[in-house]
């Protein structure tokens, strides 16, 4: 038998976040507002999953873009309910 190295995806690397972007992931997952950077081709994608219903952002992006724009999004939900 020949053992074959496992495959693996893609893989955005590293995004260095702050204490204030992890407080509004952690609001936000806590009200079922999901966000993720996911592939497409060569590029990336943000996935939010708003109460169990999935929106894609139609835009494409480099990793280190696409990390941006998914805090942005976690922002804009904290912000828009914590007003």
């Amino acid at each position: 038998m020949v053992w074959q190295k496992a495959k693996t995806g893609k893989n955005p690397g590293y995004h260095k976040y702050t204490k204030e972007d992890m407080k509004r992931v952690n609001w936000c997952m806590r009200k079922e507002i999901k966000i993720a950077v996911v592939p497409n081709s060569t590029k990336w994608q943000i996935e939010i999953n708003l109460n169990k219903k999935i929106h894609l952002d139609s835009n494409l992006y480099n990793a280190d873009e696409a990390y941006k724009k998914m805090y942005e999004y976690y922002k804009y939900y904290y912000d828009k309910h914590n007003k």
